[in-house]
């Protein structure tokens, strides 16, 4: 996995922890769910990478 896309991933998990603890704070139940649906598209986009590198090897 590229350095480059792994900073990209973790990025993403951050800003859907943030959405999801914003959410939590003002009781937006939708923001809350945004920010745990971020976090697991860039939880998936993470995991395709490596598939991708153990091909590679």
């Amino acid at each position: 996995m590229s350095a480059t896309d792994k900073t990209k991933n973790k990025a993403d998990q951050l800003a859907g922890k943030a959405k999801e603890k914003f959410g939590q704070a003002t009781g937006d139940k939708e923001r809350e769910n945004q920010g745990k649906a971020d976090q697991a598209k860039s939880n998936l986009k993470d995991a395709g990478e490596k598939v991708k590198d153990a091909f590679k090897k």
